[in-house]
């Protein structure tokens, strides 16, 4: 079992920067993707940003259209710990942000949310304008 935890919430201004953590703990050492959902009121729960990481290659990422250019994903060492920095945060990016995680077999991150494993509780990110 893993276990993911989430930091780094809160409110900010929108412009500002934000840097966003998730630990995972437990059995990961299967871990090969990790990354971000996020989820607005009224809305579905989105990928925002994923990287897949099997040590056979380059780490692969993937950012939603949405925030690309704004977002960047990076993991830790030991790729326990995934982090997402935001820029230019926009009112928009108002959401609660959930770390994911799942022992990929299909080689790279799976784009449904079904597809992953392991969550963490979420963090609220509130952008004002």
């Amino acid at each position: 079992q893993v276990q993911m935890v989430e930091s780094g919430g809160g409110s900010v201004q929108a412009g500002g920067p934000l840097i966003l953590s998730c630990a995972a703990s437990g059995n990961t050492y299967r871990l090969n993707c990790m990354g971000w959902w996020r989820q607005s009121p009224g809305k579905e729960r989105e990928r925002v940003a994923t990287v897949y990481d099997d040590d056979r290659g380059a780490p692969r990422q993937y950012y939603a259209t949405s925030v690309r250019g704004r977002f960047t994903i990076s993991q830790s060492a030991n790729r326990n710990t995934v982090f997402l920095q935001i820029n230019s945060l926009q009112p928009e990016d108002t959401a609660v942000y959930y770390c994911a995680g799942v022992s990929s077999l299909i080689g790279y991150c799976p784009s449904s949310e079904s597809g992953y494993t392991y969550w963490g509780q979420g963090t609220q990110v509130t952008v004002s304008s």
